[in-house]
């Protein structure tokens, strides 16, 4: 195992318990309904099968100027008649979705909501292995938002326990477009029936989504075949799980065993269990198991969806990383979808600097939903990108800019041995906030390595705003025996004055270990650094980290040269 196997793997496993509370916490909540919601009138234990066909589109004038409606949506045709089942209280519905798998969702309309005064409505999803929100009072976690807070705001809440969590049946295939994407869509239908509901057309409630990670990913896959979803807020969701989950065909071990046990009341597709086996024994996934990751998507479905869209993610988010939002950011500008991005220090990680601009997800997401859902256009405008970088400081532009300043670059050359001491992290810092997302990630974050290949970067005169993707190029030789594992070195920027490593974020690199020379392009993990005059990071290319598996080892590999550009931004403006 990597450096200082038995006090890492004890970090590990307090993580990993700490986490496994994480499912619960999201979904706790009184078994009562909440104050909020309006009565229903079917009765307890009944079952229903209705046609959503019948319900008439509302004429209720809104409270607040608003725009032309969208050009009329044509329903699915691939949805089945709804048929429900009252679990027995106000609250909580089994809705069979279109392969005969129940659903259980939790339903919360407005209060004072009726078929004269209809409001326009909210799906949230919840994270990964968690039942879907009930309750109404507590904050959402991961930047996730609340029942209450979009009820103060004038929505129904509809949120669902994902197939294979919670009380729903089936088996967890992961925002599967062709299983979980279909079973919104049968909840919708249901959601068109509600007498509360504003609708723009037959079967077509108003509505928006939410929801984070799991709840995140969701929203691109249905989206993309369903237009009566008029907007959407993805917050620190995916674009691959190729991509996110083993770049470069190396698993993210720390992640995938807190994720297993996050999930570990749940059902899972085998395919799932039996990765997470083989990436902790062998440090490899099989091809087809590879295969079946990727074909989850939403990949480039992304480029498929119409309705507006707003990206948020996390800027020390070690699990699904800033790379995964600009993908899908370009892909919806491409598609020519409205489409604006925020980055906030926080999601599947942790904020280990200053986060002074905590509002900055719910003010965002709800400016986006009063816009879009609502149609109302005194609505506060959500500027095309906005980011923070490590001191908390907000920048705004029109769109993810394109780097225009002069980048910072920095030169050099070394040996790395492979060996499994001295890699990067875990991290030795302390939580700032002490919650249990944050805690856990410590264990699985970097942190300087001991034993590292390292390079100095000075700022410039006059300090730069470094924003995106460093560029990375190795010229290397190396040998290592062989083995099964993968064959990666990783890298890192560390800040010099606070020993943190850039966004908690470090990348593995495929390499070739066969004695001959070799030469490797690659960008890194995106970053937002202030590079202050006067300052300096550090490079350091290691052969270890708690982020992912260890790969072989047992060789040294020779650097002949290693140089770097970090891309500067100059057309942001400083908000505060």
């Amino acid at each position: 195992m990597a450096h200082s196997s038995s006090r890492t793997a004890h970090r590990t496993i307090i993580a990993v318990a700490t986490l496994s509370l994480i499912a619960a916490a999201c979904s706790s909540g009184g078994s009562t309904a909440s104050s909020t919601a309006a009565p229903t009138t079917t009765s307890a234990g009944s079952t229903t099968v209705a046609s959503a066909t019948t319900a008439a589109p509302s004429t209720t004038t809104a409270a607040t100027s608003t725009t032309a409606v969208a050009a009329a949506c044509v329903p699915p045709t691939t949805t089945t008649p709804v048929k429900v089942h009252d679990v027995g209280n106000a609250r909580d519905w089994d809705i069979t979705s279109f392969d005969g798998t129940v659903i259980r969702a939790h339903w919360f309309p407005l209060a004072g909501a009726s078929a004269a005064t209809p409001a326009p409505t909210v799906l949230m999803g919840p994270g990964w292995g968690s039942a879907g929100d009930t309750n109404t009072n507590q904050v959402g976690m991961l930047g996730a938002l609340s029942i209450k807070g979009l009820a103060d705001q004038g929505y129904n809440v509809l949120t669902w326990d994902p197939r294979g969590f919670g009380a729903s049946a089936g088996a967890a295939q992961i925002d599967s477009p062709e299983f979980e994407a279909r079973d919104v869509q049968q909840l919708i239908d249901w959601v068109a029936t509600q007498p509360q509901v504003e609708l723009d057309g037959t079967r077509d409630p108003r509505m928006g989504m939410v929801g984070a990670s799991y709840g995140g990913g969701i929203q691109f896959v249905t989206a993309q075949r369903d237009c009566r979803i008029d907007a959407i807020v993805p917050i620190i969701a995916w674009h691959s799980l190729a991509t996110s989950l083993f770049k470069a065909n190396t698993p993210k071990l720390g992640w995938s065993t807190l994720l297993m046990l996050a999930a570990a009341r749940g059902h899972l597709d085998p395919t799932i269990t039996a990765a997470a086996k083989s990436a902790a024994d062998n440090g490899t996934f099989p091809q087809q198991t590879a295969d079946w990751f990727t074909a989850r998507g939403p990949g480039d479905l992304v480029g498929k969806i119409t309705v507006p869209t707003l990206i948020i993610q996390g800027t020390v988010d070690t699990l699904f990383t800033l790379d995964e939002a600009v993908t899908n950011y370009r892909l919806l500008q491409q598609a020519g979808t409205t489409v604006a991005m925020a980055w906030f220090c926080g999601g599947h990680g942790v904020c280990l600097t200053d986060q002074r601009n905590p509002t900055l997800v719910d003010s965002a997401a709800l400016a986006w939903l009063a816009r879009y859902v609502k149609h109302d256009t005194s609505a506060a405008k959500v500027p095309g990108f906005q980011f923070v970088d490590q001191h908390g400081t907000l920048y705004r532009t029109d769109a993810y800019p394109t780097a225009d300043g002069t980048p910072v670059t920095g030169a050099g050359a070394g040996t790395l041995h492979l060996i499994a001491t001295g890699g990067a992290g875990p991290s030795k810092a302390k939580s700032p906030n002490g919650d249990l997302v944050s805690v856990a990630a410590l264990g699985i974050t970097p942190a300087p390595a001991d034993n590292a290949v390292s390079l100095k970067i000075a700022a410039p005169a006059g300090g730069a705003l470094v924003v995106g993707a460093p560029q990375l190029h190795l010229e290397y030789t190396g040998t290592v025996p062989a083995g099964s594992r993968p064959s990666t070195v990783f890298a890192q920027l560390v800040d010099d004055r606070t020993g943190l490593v850039l966004g908690n974020q470090i990348t593995p690199i495929a390499m070739t270990y066969d004695g001959a020379a070799h030469t490797v392009d690659v960008p890194l993990e995106m970053i937002a650094h202030d590079l202050a005059a006067g300052s300096s990071i550090t490079l350091q290319l290691v052969a270890t980290t708690v982020a992912y598996v260890q790969p072989r080892l047992g060789g040294d590999v020779r650097f002949s040269k290693v140089s770097i550009s970090l891309p500067v931004v100059t057309t942001a403006t400083k908000v505060g």
